[in-house]
């Protein structure tokens, strides 16, 4: 498992307001079919998030992670199909089961506006064939049909700030853009409309590593400002999580083996995946911290221990 910069905690991270259920997930069941046999990704998943929280979601890859987050977003197309499944939100029931074609058209009142997706794919989630400004106001326009283009584009430019980026981006097509540029700009793009839930999956993985300090420290202070009310950050990055979340859950074979407060879910795992998946994380030793800070002062390495020693 990598080992990504680890973001700070936001300063202000004691005094969210807990006062309040944003969003109740019940018993997820999401399959891909479309051959002789259906293969089952996600199995009963039921979560629960707060107003102003942050929820973690870890596990290896397979583990069923980007298609529960697919599957909360609303955008799940075959051969992925939701069997049930609800998200409770703002006092609406929203029948997440896609089996129907009437069910995309149900869905979009809320698929954007209300829960987002910030996909893991940047490099194909942007049309080659228009300037970013342009998609920037598309985006807007199909929820508000009122938005001008100034106004688009302004609130555009007051993210691409906040993540750094010069505003000439908007002028820019996809093949113009880095991946990491094109990463950031997604996230510009999937917070446009200011929705209660953020589904990010793997947001930082093709960021460098003051470009992911950068990203993340963004969708804290958009949840601390409440531009967003929560946020389901779905990673392999036990680090980033640790280190951002308020909860974690934990995520094995489609199912959730275990889900917690971070620090007591850290410090005191209680199922053997996650004691597995935690034990995976790499923490490098104080001697091999040191050998580092040697190296890049010139000097020698420090010597490891022996063969007979490490015995």
């Amino acid at each position: 498992m990598s080992h990504a910069t680890t973001p700070p905690a936001p300063a202000s991270a004691g005094t969210k307001d807990r006062s309040g259920l944003l969003a109740r997930v019940t018993d997820v069941r999401s399959v891909y079919g479309g051959g002789e046999q259906d293969f089952t990704a996600v199995d009963g998943v039921s979560l629960e998030l707060g107003e102003g929280e942050i929820l973690g979601l870890a596990g290896e890859s397979g583990c069923g992670k980007t298609t529960l987050g697919n599957t909360l977003a609303m955008i799940a197309t075959p051969p992925l199909y939701v069997l049930s499944g609800t998200l409770e939100i703002d006092d609406e029931v929203i029948d997440l089961s896609t089996l129907s074609a009437a069910d995309v058209k149900r869905h979009r009142p809320y698929r954007g506006s209300t829960v987002s997706m910030l996909p893991q794919g940047a490099m194909n989630a942007i049309s080659p064939t228009v300037r970013i400004r342009s998609l920037v106001h598309d985006v807007m326009r199909a929820h508000r049909t009122g938005v001008s283009k100034d106004e688009a584009l302004d609130r555009a430019r007051d993210r691409l700030k906040m993540l750094e980026m010069p505003v000439r981006v908007l002028d820019s097509y996809a093949h113009q853009l880095s991946g990491g540029m094109k990463q950031r700009v997604i996230t510009v793009i999937s917070t446009l409309l200011d929705p209660r839930l953020l589904i990010a999956d793997e947001p930082t993985s093709a960021l460098d590593v003051s470009s992911q300090r950068m990203l993340v420290e963004m969708l804290l202070a958009m949840v601390e400002q409440r531009i967003m009310s929560g946020v389901v950050f779905v990673t392999h990055d036990l680090p980033v999580l640790s280190q951002v979340s308020d909860k974690l859950a934990i995520m094995n074979a489609g199912s959730i083996v275990e889900m917690g407060p971070t620090r007591q879910l850290v410090e005191d795992p209680q199922h053997p995946y996650t004691k597995k998946l935690l034990s995976s994380v790499l923490d490098p030793t104080a001697e091999t911290r040191e050998r580092g800070r040697d190296r890049a002062q010139g000097g020698a390495p420090v010597p490891g221990p022996s063969t007979e020693e490490a015995r």
